[in-house]
């Protein structure tokens, strides 16, 4: 079996589900036959590349809401990674565009690294004082991932490479339907769209193994960010 995974690392719901999917994977009997694709979405792909911001004054801004309402924001999504197990900031990162770290995750899939990246890079704009939009900072992660540094620089500095299969995983997202991620496709028969419960992607799972047709799981309230770059929001 086949599982495809939409996300951008912008995006909190995105690094949540990864781990409570890896929490419902684990539970699946026939884990050891899964194979787990991470596709490109970008959040945020009108962003011109270096313009960043901190993260607290880009919610206030997007929502409307005063920056102590952001940080309460924050601390609801906090809550929720670190009740997965997850370390997760909420002062100090920054937001910007994540087409270069996208095409980083082509070059680590080709090389068969690509969750390796995608962890520590989620860690790194998340967890850690890394900021994942500094050139530095990919190539760094990039070798911690077990890339070879040169081939890595010569990626970041041509922006065509792999610059056609972003494109091509967010043409599909949107020929599938994903208008928000985290989103999950199970051998192309079954979809989950949001950082649902581990016990859901178990269901999932199953259900998927045993070939039945493609249809939603799950609620429809799972906490997700949409293609415009907005994140759910806490009702206040």
């Amino acid at each position: 079996m086949r599982v495809e995974i939409w996300s951008d690392i912008a995006c909190p719901w995105c690094y949540i589900g990864k781990a409570r999917f890896e929490k419902g994977l684990a539970a699946f009997a026939h884990r050891d036959e899964v194979e787990v694709v991470h596709r490109s979405f970008e959040l945020d792909p009108n962003r011109v590349k270096g313009d960043t911001a901190p993260v607290l004054e880009m919610l206030a801004t997007k929502y409307g809401r005063t920056l102590e309402e952001a940080r309460a924001m924050e601390e609801h999504v906090a809550s929720n990674a670190r009740s997965e197990g997850l370390g997760y900031r909420t002062e100090g990162r920054d937001h910007g565009n994540t087409f270069d770290i996208h095409r980083l995750l082509h070059l680590a899939r080709d090389r068969g690294r690509q969750n390796e990246l995608l962890d520590l890079a989620y860690r790194a704009n998340f967890a850690e004082e890394r900021s994942v939009f500094d050139p530095e900072t990919l190539v760094a992660l990039g070798m911690e991932a077990g890339l070879e540094e040169a081939e890595v620089r010569s990626v970041l500095a041509d922006e065509s490479a792999y610059a056609d299969a972003v494109r091509a995983d967010e043409r599909e997202a949107a020929e599938l339907g994903a208008n928000g991620v985290p989103f999950f496709v199970l051998d192309r028969r079954y979809g989950v769209s949001g950082g649902q419960p581990a016990e859901v992607f178990t269901q999932a799972l199953e259900q998927a193994w045993q070939g039945r047709a493609l249809q939603p799981v799950g609620g429809g309230d799972a906490e997700a960010c949409g293609p415009d770059g907005a994140c759910a929001v806490p009702k206040p």
